[in-house]
C-alpha cells in the first residue's frame, strides 16, 4: 500500500478541541467533494495540481514522522480526503511509535484504521457522511460559507455521539472579511443551542505551516484573496 502524499509538515493544530497542540500533518492527494471555497485545492483542483505527487509507503511515512516530529506530537491524517485510502497499515505503524493518530474527513467512505480521534467535516452540498462514520466522530466541524450551511450541516449528523462537540467555523474568506451575515448566524446558532461551539482557524493568522520546508507555499485562492495570502 502506497499513499499519494501532497505534503507533510510539522506544525500545530489550528482548530477544534486540540487547538494549539503540536501536530505532524500528512496531507493526502485526491478528493471528490470539490468545495468551491477549499483551502487545500492543490489536492484536487485541476488548475493547482502539482507537477508530481510522491507515492510513499506506510513505513516511509511513519519514519518521516519519527524523524521530523518529536515524541508527544500527534499525527493528523488529512487531505484531500484521506478516508478514500486504507489507513490501517499507516495507523498501525504510527501507534507502534506511541503516536496518537487524528483523522480529518468528510466521512464519505468506511473507516479503515483505528484512528484515536475523528474530526468529521460534513459536506451536505456534495456526498454526505456515512452513518457509520458519524457514529464514530469525536468532534464535528461545519464550514459556514452561507448562513444556511449551519442547518444543512446539522441535518447530516443523525447518530452523532452525544458528547461530540459541533464546531461552526466561518469559511476563511468570510472570517477575514468579517462577514456579518455569517458571523452573526454562527453567534445566533450557538446561543440557541449551547451544544454548538463557535470556531476559528487560528493557524490562518499565525501561518505556522509555512515554517516547515515540506509544506506547500503556493497561494491557492478558492474563496480567498491572493493579495492577503489566502
Amino acid at each position: 500500500m502506497k499513499y499519494p502524499v501532497y505534503e507533510r509538515f510539522y506544525t500545530w493544530q489550528g482548530e477544534g478541541v486540540h487547538l494549539g497542540r503540536a501536530a505532524y500533518f500528512i496531507r493526502l492527494y485526491g478528493c471528490p467533494q470539490a468545495c468551491p471555497w477549499c483551502d487545500s485545492a492543490g489536492t484536487w483542483h485541476r488548475d493547482y495540481r502539482p507537477d508530481s505527487v510522491p507515492l510513499l509507503s506506510a513505513q516511509e511515512l511513519s519514519e518521516a514522522a519519527e524523524q521530523e516530529a518529536p515524541q508527544g506530537a500527534f499525527v493528523v491524517l488529512t487531505g484531500g480526503e484521506p478516508i478514500l485510502f486504507d489507513l490501517e497499515p499507516l495507523v498501525t505503524l504510527l501507534h507502534a511509535q506511541g503516536r496518537r493518530v487524528h483523522l480529518e474527513t468528510s466521512g464519505i467512505a468506511p473507516l479503515r484504521g483505528a484512528a484515536d480521534w475523528v474530526t468529521l467535516s460534513p459536506k451536505p452540498f456534495g456526498q454526505p457522511p456515512l452513518p457509520e462514520v458519524v457514529a464514530q466522530a469525536a468532534e464535528v466541524k461545519i464550514i459556514v460559507h452561507e448562513p444556511d450551511d449551519i442547518a444543512a450541516g446539522l441535518a447530516t449528523l443523525e447518530g452523532l455521539p452525544a458528547d461530540a462537540p459541533i464546531w461552526l467555523h466561518p469559511e476563511w474568506s468570510k472570517a477575514r472579511d468579517r462577514d456579518a451575515g455569517v458571523l452573526n448566524a454562527i453567534t445566533q446558532a450557538v446561543k440557541a443551542d449551547p451544544r454548538l461551539r463557535a470556531g476559528y482557524q487560528l493557524h490562518k493568522l499565525y501561518r505556522p505551516d509555512e515554517l516547515d520546508p515540506h509544506s506547500d507555499k503556493r497561494l491557492i485562492p478558492l474563496g480567498g484573496q491572493v493579495a492577503l495570502g489566502y
